[in-house]
């Protein structure tokens, strides 16, 4: 049997291999979802009884990741729909919707009749169509707990003119799933990858639905080629050509029994498609090598497609896995990937004409001030400075910041005046999940969360950068540090927390929860501590190093589990 031959019995044979390991997650998880199915059911009950839209005023929404933030195809807009949060002891997940002014700079939540039930890790695209659309498929509903899961396998479209949502029953899409990714390309909604996990068993996918716009009916794509291996929470990408451009992502598989092994993939692929957009065209997948300087591995990462033909990656976290730890880094960089030269640069801010005036005036200052304090300054070099500040939960977080010592100073002025590169001054913290919106060339980054030790921050913060421009970070919104809610896990009755559902932004308050006058929840507020007044400290270049010594089994699963959700 010749290579090709070899090649093609491996394939069948991996995909027997798939559809058995599917089957087998399917009846596992058949149980469970039935159970959340009812909770659902009484959410939806609840939702159904809003018969008008409502719009107020209202503050930044609550701190939340794993949503969706799109761009307004026709306002000066954002459109902010679901996520979730997690205390430390409970699970919350919304369905709730927001609109964010960008002249203005205020939110608005809109209340509409019989929204989508409350999901996150779902994904959202938009269209221009009949004063614009927005589009949302799959996502999952946890339990408080967060240990069982369901998955959406639904498709919505909110009609933003009109101010309605309408679920689009159509047979042929894509089982239910979160993690997945998913574009407008041309008149068609294209969906990847993704998982599907229930207590005991998870599948990763790597396959391919079109949406079609026009007829309002699913196909599976079979391109041609070999494609992206199984993956969630990858970059997904729309050329101008109507191709796909996929990168990265994340997947785990059991190395032995109760033991996970992630794996953060980096591999770049083209999917391309011969023809307008209908269904009958042929797609075909390959392989991409481009140049420049690619982004770290990292899981958690979000994505945007920016001006000038360029996509974007921002943030995520890049874990060292063992058997009964994690140690991770969490980021805060700008990756572009220019699709026209099928290259990759970091984004860098520069130096304003202004600025630059004034750091020529202060360089000639120095100079005259005197040669011989310079010389006696020591050491040369950057200097690597390292802070633990210890929680009263006993948490350690530690901070490392490293500050150009002189030589590098030098080197770094010099490198100004030739390209205007310049470390950021004021920036978003480090993070994953976070959600982002690209409008008239400005990004947008709202939320998601950073971890020290077993503890999660989820954010509720909101800045932006223009793209064209990348001089500076510009704070919308800061970080309210009462919003930073954690509870120890508790002994008490779990199965009696399981009863009460997976919470929403808008239930029944009780003596954890309690409602404003807009019936916006409201978590137990905390009192900032020193430590995460440092971690919010602006420095030239920082990040965190996670220790996560004592961290047992139960809580790696929910981080790793939190990683391909991205």
């Amino acid at each position: 049997m010749g290579k090709k031959g070899k090649r093609e019995k491996k394939g069948k044979g991996a995909e027997k291999t798939a559809a058995k390991m599917e089957r087998k997650v399917s009846r596992r998880a058949r149980k469970e979802e039935e159970d959340l199915e009812a909770l659902i059911a009484e959410f939806q009950t609840l939702d159904a009884k809003k018969t008008q839209v409502i719009e107020t005023s209202c503050p930044p929404p609550s701190p939340r990741l794993n949503g969706s933030l799109s761009a307004h195809p026709e306002k000066d807009e954002l459109i902010l729909f679901g996520g979730e949060y997690f205390n430390g002891q409970k699970t919350y997940l919304y369905n709730d919707l927001y609109l964010y002014n960008i002249r203005k700079n205020s939110w608005t939540k809109v209340e509409i009749p019989n929204p989508p039930p409350r999901r996150c890790a779902h994904q959202a695209a938009v269209v221009p169509t009949a004063g614009g659309q927005l589009w949302v498929f799959g996502g999952e509903f946890a339990s408080p707990s967060g240990e069982q899961f369901y998955h959406y396998k639904d498709l919505w479209v909110l009609h933003l003119a009109t101010r309605t949502w309408e679920q689009i029953k159509a047979s042929g899409g894509p089982s239910g799933r979160s993690g997945h990714r998913m574009v407008a390309c041309k008149r068609q909604l294209v969906v990847f990858g993704g998982f599907h996990e229930s207590a005991r068993d998870y599948i990763y996918y790597n396959d391919v639905y079109a949406f079609n716009l026009d007829s309002f009916t699913w196909s599976k794509l079979a391109p041609s080629g070999i494609g992206p291996a199984p993956r969630s929470g990858c970059q997904m990408a729309t050329t101008p050509e109507g191709s796909i451009v996929i990168y990265g992502g994340y997947s785990k598989q059991r190395v032995k029994k109760d033991v996970d092994k992630g794996t953060l993939h980096t591999d770049m692929f083209l999917l391309k498609t011969e023809g307008s957009g209908k269904e009958e065209d042929k797609w075909a997948w390959s392989r991409l090598n481009p140049s420049g300087v690619k982004p770290t591995p990292r899981s958690g990462f979000s994505v945007a497609l920016g001006p000038n033909n360029r996509s974007l990656l921002f943030g995520g976290v890049h874990d060292e896995e063992e058997e009964e730890s994690i140690e991770g880094d969490f980021f805060n960089d700008i990756y572009f990937y220019d699709i026209g030269k099928n290259r990759w640069f970091p984004g860098q801010l520069k130096v304003s004409k202004s600025e630059k005036r004034k750091r020529r005036r202060g360089r000639r200052a120095e100079t005259d001030g005197g040669d011989d304090e310079v010389e006696k300054q020591a050491p040369q070099g950057p200097v690597e400075i390292v802070k633990e500040v210890v929680a009263e939960d006993g948490t350690v977080m530690t901070i490392k910041q490293v500050i150009s010592g002189p030589a590098d100073e030098k080197e770094r002025s010099e490198s100004e005046e030739e390209d205007g590169a310049l470390s950021p001054q004021v920036e978003p913290c480090p993070r994953s999940n976070a959600m982002l919106a690209v409008k008239h060339g400005v990004l947008y980054v709202y939320g998601g969360m950073f971890e020290v030790g077993d503890r999660q921050f989820t954010l509720s913060d909101l800045y932006s950068i223009d793209l064209h421009k990348m001089e500076e970070w510009k704070v919308l919104v800061e970080i309210d540090p009462k919003t930073q809610e954690w509870l120890e896990e508790s002994d008490s009755d779990e199965e009696e927390e399981d009863m009460e559902g997976a919470e929403g932004g808008e239930e029944e308050s009780s003596e954890e929860d309690s409602e404003d006058e807009g019936g916006e929840e409201q978590h137990p507020s905390v009192q900032p501590d020193e430590k995460h007044a440092d971690y919010l400290s602006r420095t030239e270049q920082y990040w965190i190093k996670v220790a996560r010594s004592n961290m047992g089994p139960d809580a790696k699963e929910k981080k790793l589990k939190g990683k391909s959700e991205s």
